[in-house]
């Protein structure tokens, strides 16, 4: 299966247990992990390092298993700050992780730099390897109903 973005993916298995609102539970051994969204909608610099940390996280984790995890980290409403050349704190840290995680890939939501361009009247720039998507949270639903599974940062 080749995703929106143009990476062949052949998934991978999920663990043999889960947290859920009441505690652990079993998995279906066959469920498959396409790969991971990340989402951030937080301008905290905490949070949008979490990012990063889970990213890199989770590319070791599976790593150590045998496998390549695909990630894209989503900026929705004030999380846009995470990819903003102009705003972002994170800059060489996004740069050097993109360039040792060839299966990472970085978006931003186009309706909230279009909101934040008029509210601020400047023209935002994405930092280097950041796309646009039409809709954050459009993006994140989309990755979630083609088996990848999502966490909040």
């Amino acid at each position: 299966m080749t995703s929106a973005n143009g990476w062949s993916r052949r998934g991978l298995l999920a663990g043999a247990s889960i947290l859920t609102a009441g505690g652990i539970a079993a998995a279906k051994e066959d469920r498959l992990i396409e790969g991971v969204v990340i989402l951030i909608d937080s301008n905290e610099p905490y949070v949008m390092g979490h990012a990063i940390s889970y990213s890199a996280n989770l590319a070791r984790h599976f790593a150590d298993r045998g496998a390549r995890l695909l990630i894209e980290v989503v900026a929705n409403g004030k999380g846009i700050d995470v990819f903003r050349a102009d705003k972002t704190p994170l800059v060489e840290p996004l740069a050097t992780l993109r360039q040792s995680l060839p299966n990472l890939s970085y978006s931003m939501c186009a309706s909230s730099k279009a909101i934040a361009e008029a509210k601020e009247r400047v023209s935002i720039p994405l930092i280097s390897g950041a796309s646009l998507v039409p809709f954050g949270i459009g993006r994140v639903v989309d990755l979630q109903l083609e088996g990848w599974a999502c966490i909040h940062a």
